[in-house]
């Protein structure tokens, strides 16, 4: 796995600890790195999208929400979220070409959660591409 596909499943888990377990978002981010060795590298990439997708999980929100079709946010697993706020977030961010962006959220989608997962997840991201 590359450095930022690692850096996004560690944001991801990051995100959804801190949601799930109502920890600050550097605790969450110290227990997973504590784990495993990491490159600095993988660790900074982690640690921005992270602490700026928990920040900005309000807005994210709000964003995801005018994607959903006669679903409420409060349906969506806490996986499915995190994986959305922080591939809507890099996408945002425009560093990363868009289509590597949705394949790794769509991969982090197949790993942690199910196939009915994936296609909800592109279709918000294509959606959202569609828009943007």
């Amino acid at each position: 796995m590359g450095k930022r596909a690692t850096s996004r499943r560690l944001a991801m888990q990051a995100v959804f600890q801190a949601e799930q377990g109502g920890f600050p978002i550097n605790e969450a981010l110290s227990g997973l790195f504590d784990n495993d060795k990491f490159l600095s590298e993988t660790k900074d990439f982690a640690r921005r999208l992270a602490r700026k997708a928990h920040s900005e999980r309000e807005r994210l929100d709000a964003v995801i929400k005018s994607f959903l079709k006669d679903w409420s946010l409060e349906r969506l697993s806490g996986v499915d979220l995190s994986i959305l706020r922080i591939a809507i977030l890099e996408l945002e961010m425009g560093e990363t070409p868009q289509n590597v962006v949705v394949n790794e959220a769509l991969g982090l989608a197949e790993k942690y959660s199910s196939v009915e997962s994936i296609k909800f997840i592109n279709g918000i991201l294509g959606a959202y591409l569609k828009k943007s």
